[in-house]
């Protein structure tokens, strides 16, 4: 079994991203083989919100092809996964609260 550590890797926070805090929706970098139990489970016990998630949403995000147009000096940016976490209303994980 993989720790929580290495499951959540980090919050995602972008301008969508705050303005789903709003709906109780919190998004985080995942790893690439975690599943949506995995995800649960470790989003519960990191943040102390035992029985709190609701729902949790994954995608596949493709590295976009970065670089000079030629084909000498192309490269790819990794490929990565998001999960968005649904949270009952009320609760808040403290991570999110100083943005």
């Amino acid at each position: 079994m993989k720790d929580n550590y290495q499951i959540i890797l980090r919050p995602h926070i972008t301008e969508k991203s705050t303005m789903l805090r709003e709906d109780n929706k919190y998004s985080f970098v995942v790893s690439k083989d975690a599943t949506k139990p995995e995800i649960k489970r470790a989003a519960e016990e990191l943040f102390d919100i035992k029985g709190s998630v609701i729902d949790v949403h994954t995608m596949q995000i493709r590295g976009k092809v970065k670089g000079r147009m030629n084909r000498y000096q192309r490269g790819r940016r990794p490929h990565w996964k998001k999960a968005i976490i649904t949270v009952v209303e009320g609760t808040r994980i403290p991570i999110f609260e100083s943005i």
